[in-house]
């Protein structure tokens, strides 16, 4: 641990300079215009992998943008770990909420504000410097191999085909991930389980065109009337789903597993301050972590029609759509979802109206064992590093790669974050702590020693 230390402290600009340099690439992967700076991030990658003592790198192509590979085998007898990441981001808007630029790094409060700092580059990147240490420090106590994808947030719709036809180039004993969130560097804590996903967009379409509100209001279906009444419809008065067959597959948790989640530190009055609300909302007789966790949802991420521009346009528009998610707990499938959900928003709209769903993208929940030799040297981990064992958790987010891995490597992951849930992934003034990431590189080469000692 000494030396660990000893290493970041030493090179502790160095480490903050080149994250700065990798959180500049805007690349953004849902929109086309940012595809040169998405590939710069790949050869950025790619490079500083090799510097940090990777024998073999290489940025392997697909029908969308490369995964960037990279691989030291110490020892093919010695066990192995697959690190995966993604260098790719979500988009920065509303542009005018940032409070700095968003691919411009900036530190305030001992927090690094930038778009990707902790969702996953910030967290990601912590491994690369993780295995540069060991490198350096001649500790590396078993093979890594990396592999760092760049369509993470538009649904990773080519890395099943990449880890079908690289089984051999991917074998490994472990998967471990940093791309989930800590209760708190006071409590720290590993993640147990993930929900998954069923992405869509809906769209209502009334009349041929856009109508003059007066002339036409009150006459002919507005289309963003009927969707806010549909979409309103979804969820019953006790903020239940209300999609038949919606529930078919969950699983009640029992009392003992409700009680073990409910465990962990929580403070709603701080909850609540911190997202600026004055009371939570919620599935009826569940607890907010049980909401967030273990609980499926659905949710409205976009909502637009007619005319949003400035001042006014009395126009009764042609058009309305809808983006909406869906975080799916084990047994629920993401098809199955997609499917009982487009059918039943079918059957609720009203003759005035046509509507079409066009599903985007899925993922399957996933729950990782707990008795593992690599839960176990996690566990290890963090407590030497931080001094206290690490609380079980559900994470509330999705990862739709775990399942894929179990299912075409047979291998289980390991959710190893170092982020919070107040680092406003996915937001304007996304952040990640200065502290969390060097104690991420702190703590990654105790999970390899551990990882590599339990394997024995």
């Amino acid at each position: 641990m000494q030396d660990i230390k000893q290493y970041i402290e030493q090179h502790k600009q160095r480490l903050l300079d080149e994250l700065f340099e990798l959180l500049r690439f805007p690349s953004v992967s849902a929109d086309p215009k940012y595809k040169p700076d998405v590939l710069k991030t790949a050869d950025y990658v790619a490079k500083k992998l090799s510097e940090a003592g990777a024998d073999h790198v290489e940025i392997c192509q697909t029908a969308g943008y490369p995964i960037v590979y990279g691989e030291k085998i110490i020892n093919p007898s010695k066990p192995t770990v697959l690190v995966y990441g993604h260098y790719d981001v979500q988009p920065p808007d509303p542009l005018e909420l940032w409070k700095t630029p968003p691919f411009e790094p900036t530190i305030r409060d001992g927090k690094i504000y930038a778009r990707g700092a902790c969702d996953d580059k910030g967290q990601f990147y912590m491994h690369v410097k993780a295995f540069e240490l060991m490198m350096q420090n001649g500790s590396l106590p078993c093979n890594i191999k990396f592999m760092i994808e760049g369509e993470e947030e538009v649904g990773s719709n080519n890395l099943g085909i990449f880890v079908k036809a690289n089984k051999e180039k991917l074998k490994a004993d472990v998967v471990l991930i940093s791309d989930t969130s800590m209760i708190s560097m006071e409590h720290p804590s590993l993640e147990t389980g993930l929900r998954g996903l069923s992405y869509l967009e809906v769209e209502v379409t009334g009349p041929n065109r856009d109508l003059h509100s007066g002339v036409y209001g009150g006459a002919v279906a507005n289309p963003a009337t009927i969707l806010a009444k549909m979409i309103a419809s979804l969820h019953d008065e006790n903020n239940h789903v209300a999609i038949p067959g919606f529930y078919d597959e969950v699983i009640a948790l029992t009392d003992a597993e409700r009680k073990e989640i409910n465990a962990a530190p929580y403070n709603e009055e701080e909850y609540k301050k911190d997202l600026g609300v004055a009371e939570l909302w919620g599935e009826k007789g569940y607890t907010t972590f049980e909401r967030t966790g273990t609980r499926p949802t659905l949710e409205v991420n976009g909502i637009w029609g007619g005319y949003i521009g400035e001042g006014a346009k009395t126009v009764l528009p042609s058009k309305a759509n809808a983006k909406i998610s869906m975080r799916l707990v084990p047994n629920q499938g993401s098809e199955k979802i997609t499917q009982l959900f487009t059918d039943h928003f079918l059957k609720i709209a009203p003759p005035s109206v046509k509507v079409k769903v066009t599903p985007h993208h899925g993922g399957e929940p996933a729950v990782t064992p707990t008795d593992s030799i690599a839960y176990r040297a996690a566990q290890l981990a963090i407590t030497e590093s931080f001094g206290k064992t690490p609380i079980p958790t559900r994470g509330g987010g999705s990862i739709p790669i775990v399942s894929l891995f179990e299912a075409e490597l047979g291998i289980k992951t390991v959710l190893m974050g170092f982020g919070l849930d107040s680092d406003a992934l996915h937001s304007p003034n996304e952040k990640y702590d200065i502290f969390n990431y060097y104690k991420g590189i702190e703590t990654i080469p105790l999970f390899h020693k551990y990882f590599a000692e339990l394997s024995k």
